[in-house]
């Protein structure tokens, strides 16, 4: 089958059935391992990422005949965290291809980390030849059973006339037609993958992607909508990663209503840091204050204190979202808008029309002032922050001289535990990815590597902890041999520092497991072929910065001091409050409860579950 130049169509991102029907040729027979190479081209996949292994080999080779580019990687969890990131920042499908056995075990945490996110993305694993299974064969695991809790379709496809069918449907469930978008798993027995299906039995309309139509509310609900918000005194508007796509309407639905808006970390960039509506250092005020708050694509989870009453205490809401978790969880909306965001967004504008909106600006004015003066010392303490008693410089000072080394179009990834949370505050504006809502320490590497893959000519940077490195520090030859111009940058400081702050804050000091050695990362990077330096000096971090953005892939080691104490340290998140995930939002939801005099149930305790 010598028809790689001819790919070059249909992987590029066609998908049509004459591409399809034009390849398949006359044949009267097709190896089942090359028809799912095919289905993948034919949906516009144009690489997959993975590690080879006996089980999926014949899918392997007919992917790269086909002209799909193979990311072969050193372990499958980086493999599906890079398809999870080319997602996220392409918006197209991201396909990982994992052996049986524990190369499947080894991506559970990738795919976990999808579902957690819900993201949209296809792993394909092999399993056992089918007359060998029951027998105690290599590598046989109850794979489907394993991931069908984090999966939105899970399957063991044992029959050639089934298997473009369940592609087709895998596709449809990861993309959220019918349910919640999230990865979607399909293994396949070995020697099916070599068995012929006769063209007469091939479905050729299961090539082609399923067309995807705009969803609105009726009219009415537009209407109210646009009443609750145009009458609202404090509004305010969160975006999540359902908002993605719609930031032109979601920019003017925020000037029309002179209102605050609030990202969160799965839609920053969306606006930009420059907006006059946007106001990151005034989160805790709007969240307390607002009389109204609209989310935009956003579940209403820990990072929100689950929409709680205690947290929003005079807030009525509206929910616009494309699935049940945007819409539903958690806390009951005013008006729920089940629709395609940018959609919805357009009908709420067109419903409002030119009405004068009844924002308070004396409010409004107060709060752009006080963010302004709280993003001045944010950037006094990028440029000024003193070191620690170790002699170690703050990691301000290392995200303040990697801010201004970076364009505007940077793409910047955070992974880690303190460092993170610095990143957080210190990265508003740029268009940026981190552990997400399950927490997945790790996936800054492999992150970061998806991202200058798919991004070639932008500047893309990781920045992580030497915890988090450590993961997946040996895909940094993965970066090297695939070209991926990522620069990664180790805050340094010899432990987990959010937790060894809390043991010596929580615990008597005793260090349990919290401290790590002096490791020279910049040396392991140089002995993998990666550009590395060590930095131990502010004044030496700019030369350093410029240098190796200049050589990407490289790697930075910069030595931070430990006695810096992170804005989730001081919310008491690594304790683990029992109602909250932040120490403030537990006392105010226990002070609450107590107030309203909440009944117990029979044995239950009185710090109960949330």
């Amino acid at each position: 089958m010598g028809i790689r130049s001819e790919m070059t169509s249909i992987g590029a991102g066609s998908s049509g059935r004459r591409d399809v029907e034009v390849l398949l040729g006359d044949a009267k027979a097709f190896r089942i391992s090359w028809l799912i190479a095919l289905f993948l081209a034919a949906r516009g996949v144009d690489r997959i990422f993975g590690l080879c292994g006996g089980h999926i080999q014949p899918i392997w080779d007919d992917a790269a005949r086909l002209g799909i580019r193979i990311i072969d990687v050193r372990d499958e969890r980086a493999a599906v965290h890079m398809c999870q990131a080319h997602c996220e920042l392409t918006g197209q499908l991201g396909v990982a291809v994992v052996t049986a056995g524990p190369g499947m075990t080894n991506s559970v945490t990738g795919i976990a980390n999808a579902h957690c996110s819900r993201v949209p993305i296809l792993v394909i694993s092999g399993c056992p030849p089918r007359p060998q299974r029951k027998m105690g064969a290599l590598q046989e695991l109850p794979q489907v059973e394993m991931v069908r809790p984090i999966t939105r379709y899970a399957r063991t496809v044992c029959e050639a006339a089934h298997v473009i069918r369940e592609l087709d449907e895998a596709l449809a469930c990861a993309s959220g037609q019918g349910g919640e978008p999230g990865p979607a798993y399909l293994d396949f027995p070995t020697d099916l993958l070599r068995e012929e299906l006769p063209a007469g039995l091939l479905e050729l309309e299961r090539f082609q992607a399923r067309a995807s139509f705009p969803i609105l509310p009726p009219v009415t609900a537009l209407e109210k909508a646009a009443d609750l918000l145009w009458s609202a005194r404090r509004p305010l508007v969160i975006s999540g990663r359902g908002a993605a796509g719609a930031g032109a309407q979601l920019a003017r639905l925020v000037n029309a209503l002179g209102c605050a808006y609030l990202d969160t970390a799965e839609s920053r960039g969306l606006l930009p840091e420059s907006h006059p509506g946007f106001l990151p250092a005034m989160r805790s005020r709007l969240m307390r204050e607002a009389d109204l708050v609209l989310t935009v694509g956003r579940c209403l989870d820990a990072q929100l204190g689950y929409g709680s009453r205690a947290v929003f205490p005079k807030a009525r809401f509206v929910r616009v979202g494309i699935s049940a978790s945007e819409l539903r969880a958690n806390r009951r909306g005013e008006m729920e808008l089940f629709g395609t965001v940018s959609e919805v967004l357009e009908g709420i504008l067109e419903a409002a029309g030119d009405r004068p909106a009844a924002a308070d600006r004396a409010w409004m004015k107060d709060l752009r002032e006080k963010d302004r003066r709280r993003r001045e010392d944010l950037h006094r303490e990028l440029s000024q922050a003193a070191p620690g008693a170790d002699g170690r410089m703050h990691p301000y000072r290392l995200l303040g001289c990697l801010r201004q080394a970076l364009g505007p179009h940077a793409i910047v990834v955070a992974d880690g535990g303190d460092i993170l949370s610095f990143c957080r505050v210190a990265f508003n504006g740029w268009r940026y990815l981190d552990p997400g809502p399950l927490g997945c320490l790790g996936v800054g590497v492999p992150y970061g590597i998806g991202a200058a893959l798919a991004f070639p000519s932008r500047q893309v940077v990781v920045v992580t902890g030497d915890g988090s490195f450590g993961f997946n520090a040996m895909e940094l030859e993965t970066a090297k041999r695939h070209n991926a111009r990522v620069l990664f940058v180790v805050a340094n400081n010899s432990a987990w520092n959010i937790e060894r702050n809390d043991q010596l804050e929580n615990y008597a000091g005793r260090l349990i497991g919290v401290e790590l050695g002096d490791a020279d990362y910049a040396a392991m990077a140089r002995s993998l072929g990666v550009h590395g330096e060590r930095v131990e000096r502010v004044e030496d971090l700019p030369g350093a910065l410029e240098r190796a953005l200049g050589e990407a892939p490289a790697l930075i080691d910069v030595l931070v001091t430990r006695d810096a104490v992170s804005p989730d340290g001081r919310s008491g998140l690594p304790r683990v409050p029992d109602t909250q995930p932040l120490t403030t939002w537990d006392q105010m939801e226990k002070s609450r409860r107590l107030l309203h005099g909440r009944p117990r149930a029979i044995g239950e305790q009185e710090s109960g579950p949330a």
